[in-house]
C-alpha cells in the first residue's frame, strides 16, 4: 500500500452504517477490480447488467484493502468486508462524509456540450494553485460523482466535479452531495433529445446543478439559449451571485476575438471592462468559450483569475477530445484531430469548424464522422445538416459510419463523400490506403460508435520516428 491513507474502517463504517469484519486502511476508493489500485476499498455496485459481488475476490486478488459488501462473500474472498445494507447508499455516505471533513471549495461543471473539457481545464489551472481533487475521465452519473467525492483527501485546496443527466431529477441529489460553492453550465445543445421534448427541458434539467448552490455562485453561458431561465433558476436556488460569459454585451468575461495558429489560440477578453490576453494550449475555436468558464469558476472559488489565465497556455491535450497527433506518413507528415470520444450537432459543428482553420500542407482536410446518438426524432435532420458545415469550412473528403449519417451521405456531392459504412471496421482498411501524407484528418462521433478504433489504426500504422528518419535519408542518397 503506498499513498496517504484516504480511509480507516471505523471512519467508514461511521459513513455508511455499516460493520467491518476486521481493521483496515485503504489509500484510494474503486468500483471497477480492472482498474483497481493495490490498497483501493472496492465498493460492489450493483448495477442493471453486472453485480459487483461477483468480483470482490477478484478485486482482492488485485490488492483491494477492503470490500464494502451487503451480502457477505465466502470467507475465501480474500480480506476484510465492509457490511451495508445498500452499497450505492454507502458510497454516497462516503462521499457526503468526504465532503464534510473537507475545506475544499468545490465547484461542479454540467453542460450539454464542453462539461468534461472544462472540468478538465480547471482542474489544471487551480491544480497551479492547491492540491485540486477532481472526476477522473467522464465519471458525471449516479456512480461517478459520489465516487469522485469519496476519493477526495481532506486537505484538498480545491474540488471539481462533472455532473451529468438523461433525464430530469438527476443532477438534484449529485449536486446536494458535492454542496459546491461555484455551479457552471457549460451550454445548452440538442443533446439527449431522445429523452427530452425541446431544449428549454434540458434548460431546465441542467438548471438543476444550481440546486446544491446554497448561496454559492452560479456561472452561466449568456451565448446560450435560455440563459435567462438558467439565471432565474440560480436566484430561485439562492445563489448569491450570477456570472456570465460568451460574446454577449452584458457577459461579465465577454470574448473579444481570438486567433488560432495551429498549436494554441491567444484570446482577447474583457473581464468587467477591464482587458485580458491569454493563451490556450488548444487550437480548437470553441476553446475560447471553455476558457471563459473556466476563469469565471476561478473567480468564483476566489483564486487567482490572471494565474489561472496563464496555465491555461499548458493545458495538456485530452484524448478523444481534440488531441491532435503529429505522424510520419508515407514521404510527409499527417495531422489527426481525435474528437473520438463523443458528439453532438453543437460539437460536430465546432469539430469541422476547426479543421476548416487547419491549413493542410500539400494535403486534404478529412472527416471521419459516426453517428450522433441519443438525438430522437431530429436525429436523420441533424446529420443531414452537417452538409452545409462540410461545405462551408472547405472540407475535401468525408468518410462516414453508422445509420444515421447516411442522411448525411445524401446531402454531400460526390465529389466530397467517401467510404460509407455502417461499421467501423468497414472503413478501417480503405481509410489507411486513402491517406496520404501531408492530410489532415478530424475523427468524431458518438463514443458508443468506437471511432476510436479508427484513430488507434492509424497510429499503428504510422511510421515510427526512426524508421522515416532512415527512410528520408534513403531517399536524399545519403544512406547505403
Amino acid at each position: 500500500m503506498t499513498g496517504p491513507i484516504l480511509w480507516e474502517s471505523k471512519q467508514a463504517e461511521a459513513a455508511t452504517g455499516g460493520r467491518s469484519s476486521g481493521r483496515w486502511r485503504a489509500t484510494g476508493v474503486s468500483i471497477d477490480s480492472r482498474t483497481l489500485q493495490e490498497g483501493d476499498l472496492f465498493v460492489a455496485i450493483r448495477g442493471p447488467s453486472l453485480d459487483g459481488h461477483a468480483f470482490v475476490e477478484p478485486a482482492f486478488a488485485a490488492g483491494a484493502a477492503a470490500a464494502v459488501v451487503s451480502t457477505p462473500p465466502a470467507e475465501a474472498a480474500g480480506g476484510p468486508v465492509l457490511v451495508v445494507d445498500d452499497t450505492l447508499e454507502a458510497l454516497n455516505g462516503l462521499a457526503r462524509a468526504a465532503r464534510r471533513r473537507t475545506g475544499a471549495r468545490i465547484a461542479v461543471v454540467t453542460g450539454s456540450v464542453g462539461k468534461t473539457s472544462v472540468k478538465e481545464a480547471l482542474a489544471h489551472v487551480l491544480g497551479a494553485q492547491g492540491a485540486t481533487a477532481s472526476s477522473e475521465r467522464s465519471l458525471n452519473n449516479c456512480w461517478g460523482v459520489p465516487l469522485s467525492l469519496a476519493r477526495m483527501h481532506r486537505d484538498a485546496a480545491f474540488g471539481v466535479f462533472e455532473i451529468g443527466m438523461s433525464a430530469p431529477g438527476e443532477i438534484v441529489p449529485l449536486a446536494a452531495l458535492a454542496a459546491a460553492r461555484v455551479a457552471v453550465v457549460t451550454a445548452i445543445a440538442p443533446a439527449h433529445m431522445a429523452y427530452f421534448d425541446s431544449l428549454e427541458a434540458i434548460a431546465r434539467a441542467k438548471a438543476e446543478i444550481f440546486t446544491g448552490l446554497g448561496g454559492g455562485i452560479a456561472v452561466i453561458n449568456l451565448d446560450a439559449p435560455f440563459h435567462e431561465l438558467l439565471a432565474d433558476a440560480a436566484r430561485a436556488a439562492g445563489a448569491a451571485e450570477t456570472v456570465g460569459f460568451g460574446k454577449h454585451p452584458d457577459a461579465d468575461l465577454r470574448l473579444i476575438a481570438t486567433r488560432s495558429d495551429g498549436n494554441g489560440l491567444d484570446v482577447s477578453a474583457s473581464w468587467r471592462g477591464e482587458r485580458l490576453e491569454f493563451r490556450v494550449g488548444q487550437p480548437a475555436a470553441h476553446w475560447a468559450c471553455n476558457a471563459l468558464a473556466v476563469l469565471c469558476a476561478v473567480h468564483g472559488l476566489g483564486a487567482g483569475m490572471r494565474e489561472a489565465a496563464a496555465a491555461l497556455s499548458t493545458l495538456p491535450a485530452l484524448p478523444g477530445r481534440g488531441m491532435v497527433h503529429t505522424l510520419r506518413w508515407g514521404d510527409g507528415e499527417l495531422r489527426l484531430v481525435d474528437d473520438s470520444y463523443n458528439a453532438n450537432p453543437d460539437s460536430m459543428r465546432a469539430a469541422l469548424a476547426t479543421l476548416g482553420t487547419m491549413t493542410p500542407a500539400g494535403g486534404r482536410r478529412i472527416a471521419v464522422l459516426g453517428d450522433m446518438l441519443e438525438l430522437g426524432a431530429v436525429s436523420r435532420q441533424a446529420h443531414a445538416d452537417l452538409g452545409a458545415d462540410i461545405e462551408r469550412n472547405g472540407i475535401d473528403l468525408v468518410h462516414l459510419v453508422g445509420g444515421e449519417m447516411r442522411a448525411l451521405a445524401g446531402a454531400l456531392d460526390a465529389g466530397r463523400l467517401g467510404l460509407v459504412a455502417d461499421r467501423v471496421d468497414d472503413i478501417v482498411p480503405g481509410l489507411l490506403e486513402d491517406l496520404q501524407g501531408g492530410d489532415i484528418v478530424t475523427v468524431k462521433a458518438s463514443n458508443a460508435v468506437g471511432l476510436s478504433r479508427v484513430v488507434d489504426a492509424v497510429l499503428e500504422n504510422a511510421i515510427p520516428a526512426a524508421a522515416a528518419a532512415d527512410r528520408q535519408m534513403k531517399a536524399s542518397g545519403r544512406a547505403l
